[in-house]
């Protein structure tokens, strides 16, 4: 209607369109109409699929930040900095160098601390065994067992470096079970050798046995960190939180990224650690609060995280107890019955969380119980339900111990050790975990007859590092961990957000990086306090005023 009325056309009422008698002007109007509708609709196609692959580009930017820093540390740059954190375990130490660039002057950001890798790319790494606590006895020698690691260290970080690289002995489990005189004795001798030999910043504060809540708090730190939950928002699809910032003078909540939570299943202990909103009343014994900015004064970075160690539901421990409960209870059985059940092998007890038709034996006290499995998934489930020590009451996990409400529906958790290898070394379902697919994988498994399992394992059908060992007590595994994670821990079958890992961004995450990462905290602020310094003494020396 817009255009002369000498331009306009019509259908004809027999239906042959007039558009074929139409003059030129009227054939190149329509035309230049249809390219420019067909020009605005490629337009917007295009803007949407550059604006989705912006999107995707930025993060899979910052997944190649994470994951491509495997080349070579220069150490020939001046401004890397280097730290040393030992970890001395039960089994044995293992030393771990790490670097970091110069901070950006930011006090908002944290040090961009990152593994050392040598000239072939591989971490900076090394351990030895056995463990440090096989010194109780003899303290005086263990500062000749650790000086491999420190050789070790010494030779990759930069000799002009040493005097400014801090160093860190920390000891966890196999010390923590000996008498304080003799863990004094340990950490004495090692203050006293390692500065007479080394060169490292190292102080009376940096050798100490750290609790089983400061370890949780490293590991819950360090996977954090390779995640970037601790980075300042970028996208809008980023999932994150309001937080009330404990101690903070303003009572308006802050917008942050969600940090994930994390489980850890080893072979003697379980741990849980995620972060608590400040309206969550957590006793001290649970709770770690703490600063990971480099001042005091800034409280972006200040976390609660709830955090709980509970030794004998490893893996391991868990199953020498229920070996031992069946023992008992056998005995006392055929004592009072007058039976014969598992005393030899053509009567044994019949194991549910065994697989099918293997044999076992528990040996206590100069007597044998002879097991045979059944491989019944549901009925170990249900017989091992009383080992988790739950209460009635609300609000409770494991043992009874108080457990913060998690909000499921904005939350993610990760699982390490344990956890990864029971799905995914035998099940090969590591990752992200349902737990429907997960049952009917475990009962398949526990229900095939164990010489049917032997002919996979020889196969090489399962992961390269599972062994007999695995294949035994795979069914056990797989019962004990959805049991601590769905009924000890009152997790949701239907929960979506729990992945198992090995590793984060292709990477191994120890919790000697949250270790690093914290005890280093305050260096950024000690480097600007001393660039200050250096710049007021240079306008002093000008005469000018700064």
């Amino acid at each position: 209607c817009l255009f002369p009325a000498s331009w306009h056309f019509s259908i004809s009422p027999v239906g042959c369109p007039r558009i074929l008698n139409t003059n030129l002007r009227q054939i190149i109007v329509i035309s230049v109409l249809a390219a420019a509708v067909s020009l605005l609709y490629f337009s917007v196609v295009i803007i949407r699929n550059k604006y989705g692959r912006l999107t995707r580009d930025k993060k899979f930017q910052r997944y190649l930040a994470r994951v491509t820093d495997i080349e070579a540390t220069d150490t020939n740059n001046p401004s890397v900095n280097y730290g040393i954190v030992v970890d001395c375990g039960s089994s044995g130490s293992r030393v771990f160098v790490y670097c970091w660039p110069r901070h950006n002057g930011n006090p908002r950001d944290l040090l961009d601390i990152r593994q050392m890798r040598d000239k072939n790319r591989k971490p900076v790494v090394m351990k030895i065994k056995p463990g440090i606590s096989e010194f109780a006895t003899s303290p005086e020698k263990v500062s000749d067992y650790i000086s491999p690691l420190l050789n070790f260290a010494a030779e990759h970080v930069p000799r002009a470096k040493h005097k400014e690289t801090p160093l860190y002995i920390l000891c966890t489990a196999g010390m923590r079970i000996l008498p304080e005189s003799q863990q004094k004795a340990i950490l004495e001798d090692l203050l006293t050798d390692i500065p007479v030999h080394f060169d490292f910043l190292f102080s009376d504060s940096h050798a100490e046995v750290i609790s089983g809540k400061q370890e949780g708090v490293y590991a819950w730190i360090g996977i954090n960190f390779v995640l970037g939950r601790f980075e300042h928002i970028e996208d809008d699809d980023e999932a994150v939180v309001e937080v009330n910032i404990p101690g903070s003078e303003s009572s308006e909540a802050i917008v942050r990224k969600r940090t994930a939570g994390i489980l850890d299943m080893g072979g003697v202990s379980t741990q849980i650690a995620y972060e608590v909103p400040k309206t969550e009343e957590v006793a001290k014994n649970l709770l770690a609060e703490f600063n990971l900015g480099c001042d005091v004064h800034q409280t972006e970075h200040v976390y609660r995280v709830y955090v709980a160690t509970f030794l004998g539901f490893g893996g391991n421990a868990a199953r020498q107890r229920y070996e031992d409960r069946i023992f008992a209870n056998t005995i006392q059985k055929n004592r009072l019955l007058g039976k014969q059940t598992g005393l030899t092998p053509d009567m044994p007890y019949l194991d549910p969380c065994l697989p099918l038709d293997i044999k076992d034996e528990i040996q206590q006290n100069g007597q044998t119980i002879y097991l045979r499995g059944t491989g019944d998934f549901d009925l170990c489930r249900e017989t091992i339900q009383p080992f988790m020590n739950k209460t009635n009451e609300t609000q409770t996990s494991l043992n009874g111990v108080y457990q913060p409400p998690i909000h499921f529906q904005n939350s993610e958790f990760y699982g390490f050790s344990e956890f990864y290898y029971c799905t995914e070394d035998v099940l090969r379902m590591g990752g992200d975990y349902n737990a429907a697919k997960f049952t009917k994988a475990a009962k398949d498994y526990c229900a095939t007859k164990w010489s049917i399992l032997r002919e996979r394992f020889d196969r090489g059908l399962y992961a390269s590092h599972a062994d007999l060992h695995r294949l035994k007590y795979q069914c056990f595994k797989s019962a004990w961990m959805f049991e601590v994670f769905h009924r000890g821990f009152s997790f949701p079958v239907n929960y979506k957000s729990f992945k198992t890992a090995l590793q984060v961004y292709d990477k191994e995450v120890q919790w000697t990086l949250g270790a690093i990462l914290y005890r280093t905290r305050f260096l950024p602020l000690r480097n600007l306090q001393l660039q200050c310094l250096m710049a007021a003494v240079a306008c002093a020396c000008l005469g000018h005023c700064c």
